[in-house]
């Protein structure tokens, strides 16, 4: 299970995960996505509350991470050490801007 809470801010939008980001949560985060990320120019992902991602997870990133290569930036800060161990194994922590 996660939540996910949106705070937009003009062309800024904040999304903070909640709980786990897997094969059964992942269309979730790739529809929040859909809905909200047109005419963003910065995306920020906080991770203060995120407790485990998958591969499924990090292919959600990446596509983001591609969108906002073309309309802006993306950071994702508050990442707990085990989630940053999975960037770090996967090479994700040189695509990512981690804070």
């Amino acid at each position: 299970m996660m939540n996910i809470t949106g705070t937009k801010n003009g062309t800024e939008l904040t999304l903070a995960l909640e709980g786990r980001l897997d094969t059964s949560t992942a269309p979730q985060l790739e529809a929040e996505l859909k809905r909200g990320i047109d005419g963003v120019t910065e995306l920020n992902f906080d991770f203060a509350k995120l407790e485990y991602l998958s591969s499924a997870g990090l292919r959600v990133l990446l596509a983001a991470q591609k969108v906002m290569n073309r309309q802006g930036s993306m950071t994702i800060c508050n990442v707990n050490e085990t989630i940053m161990e999975v960037f770090e194994i996967t090479g994700f922590v040189d695509i990512l801007t981690i804070r």
